[in-house]
């Protein structure tokens, strides 16, 4: 694996001047974000590993344990995973626990397939030893919001898995911002934005909207993809899979051996990356950045354009967001 040499760099300086200038009905405190980065005292590391799908893969284990490896050469201030993790049953009660005992601070997010073959949002949170299904916690002066995506009651939800937030959620989302004083990161397994948004992306954006002067960035999990995009000057990053890109029945295909096959039916309807990737996401008050560290590995078999998938859902591009990488980014804050 090697490192991304050049990151994409992002700032929100245009959209807070213009919201200064505007002198609209918002009265924020423009720069209390950075206010708040200056109180804190180093940078703040958060390791992140998104859809590691143990119940799919043959080596999840392996792949989480490369992960594990380089968050204990890194020292970061806490280990996200970021939904689509592992079933919570019995078999997978090491894997869990792998992860659980890496970090003093291991965070969970729930996923839509971590309550497949009819597990609940509440074993999950059981099995995990999650606080909610969506909550917040205080990591080294640096707010983390935790939500959850997959309530139920979406009034255009038209059929498969639940992608939305509901009421009484997005009713605790604006009350906890509101709150709170520290920079925030929001963090959710569905995207809020961009390719496979949530349904109700467009009401959620406007209540982060209304506290862009506390959210550094917003990161998210779910569609196995390479991504960033600003909307009102918050940066929406999706954290590429641990494992592969879902290319479906259509292009069902053999990237391992036989016997993997076999055992694990699912494997023959995904592209897998070779390495586990994961990255590591740093908030530094001193420059007044966030960064995420850069991966990059090969396709096991055949790539997704080699079997003829083309992604046309969302402009979802192969070559652009269908990768085997995360990409290095620098996300300025001033």
């Amino acid at each position: 694996m090697k490192d991304n040499t050049t990151p994409t760099i992002s700032s929100r300086r245009n959209f807070l001047k213009s919201l200064g200038a505007a002198g609209a009905s918002l009265t924020l405190p423009i720069h209390s974000a950075l206010a708040g980065l200056a109180d804190l005292k180093k940078p703040i590391k958060l390791g992140l590993i998104a859809d590691l799908h143990h119940d799919v893969m043959h080596d999840g284990p392996q792949r989480l344990d490369a992960f594990l490896k380089a968050m204990k050469a890194t020292k970061p201030d806490g280990l996200i995973q970021m939904g689509d993790f592992a079933i919570p049953k019995d078999q997978n009660k090491k894997i869990i626990e792998t992860f659980n005992n890496a970090h003093p601070v291991s965070l969970h997010v729930i996923g839509n397939h971590d309550t497949d073959h009819g597990y609940s949002k509440q074993q999950c949170q059981k099995a995990w030893g999650m606080p909610g299904f969506y909550y917040t916690q205080l990591v080294e002066g640096v707010r983390l919001i935790v939500l959850d995506g997959n309530d139920k009651g979406s009034p255009t939800h038209k059929g498969g898995y639940a992608s939305y937030i509901g009421k009484p959620q997005t009713e605790w989302l604006a009350k906890t911002l509101k709150e709170t004083s520290e920079p925030t990161i929001i963090i959710s397994h569905q995207p809020l934005a961009g390719p496979g948004a949530i349904d109700n992306a467009k009401e959620v954006q406007e209540i982060l909207k209304q506290h862009v002067d506390k959210i550094l960035i917003s990161i998210c999990g779910h569609m196995h993809i390479d991504d960033h995009i600003d909307i009102d000057g918050i940066p929406y990053v999706n954290i590429n899979s641990a494992s592969y890109v879902w290319v479906g029945g259509k292009y069902k295909n053999q990237s391992y051996s036989e016997e993997i096959h076999k055992k694990y039916k699912w494997i023959d309807h995904t592209a897998p990356y070779k390495d586990s990737l994961f990255t590591t996401l740093t908030i530094d008050p001193k420059t007044k950045t966030i960064s995420l560290e850069g991966m990059e590995t090969t396709w096991v078999g055949k790539s997704p354009k080699e079997l003829g998938q083309e992604f046309k859902n969302d402009g979802i591009e192969v070559g652009k967001h269908v990768v085997p990488k995360i990409s290095a980014r620098k996300i300025a804050l001033t």
